[in-house]
């Protein structure tokens, strides 16, 4: 299974480049702020992905390769400054701009009718999620930001996200798909979170973050 995205201004776009070790922007080609940012290292050892969400600020961080909720080492991934238009931060850390490693970063950013970066708040017993699209998510990605373990779940149409069991994939995981739960189901303006949902994806006073593409 394998996910696609073209590099499309106000949308999503790709930046590579090689770290200093001290505090520095970097540009990009997206032309709005990122709200949804996903750094690697490409050459030093360092196993952890650096995620910037707007909803958390840029003092907080996730990492797409761990159940763990957000941290405050954003600090160091963006130097405490919140994207722009132009140019993302980073200081020092081997997550996002250690002296001479090569990186890589994937920018994301809400395209009305076409992608939703954003965050819920859960209730525990179902709930829409409006992402402003007119034939639902083909694509959604959910993590739980304040509480651990959580998952970073994953579901697409192209598996199935219908009325019944919806197969899904957790990012920071070596498993299998698991095809026997129905945690999520399709409407118009994005997904619902159906009451069988988990805690890691809907409970009450909960705090989310998402990724949806239409």
């Amino acid at each position: 299974m394998s996910w696609n995205f073209r590099r499309a201004p106000g949308f999503f776009d790709v930046v590579a480049y090689t770290g200093t070790g001290s505090a520095r922007t970097v540009d990009h080609n997206l032309g709005v702020a990122p709200e949804l940012m996903i750094a690697k290292v490409r050459s030093g050892t360092t196993a952890a992905w650096g995620v910037y969400v707007s909803a958390l600020g840029p003092t907080k961080n996730l990492e797409l390769n761990s159940t763990s909720a957000e941290q405050n080492f954003g600090f160091n991934l963006w130097n405490s400054t919140a994207p722009t238009s132009t140019v993302f931060s980073v200081n020092n850390s081997p997550w996002t701009n250690s002296s001479g490693n090569n990186y890589i970063a994937y920018l994301f950013a809400t395209l009305p009718g076409i992608s939703k970066v954003g965050s819920y708040t859960g209730t525990g017993i179902g709930l829409d999620v409006d992402c402003g699209f007119t034939a639902g998510a083909r694509f959604v990605m959910v993590k739980r930001t304040d509480s651990g373990p959580g998952s970073w779940y994953v579901w697409d149409a192209t598996r199935g996200i219908v009325s019944g069991n919806d197969p899904y994939f957790r990012m920071e995981s070596t498993d299998a798909e698991v095809t026997s739960y129905d945690y999520i189901d399709p409407i118009n303006s994005g997904f619902r979170l159906t009451i069988a949902a988990p805690a890691a994806i809907d409970t009450s006073g909960g705090q989310y973050i998402f990724l949806a593409i239409a």
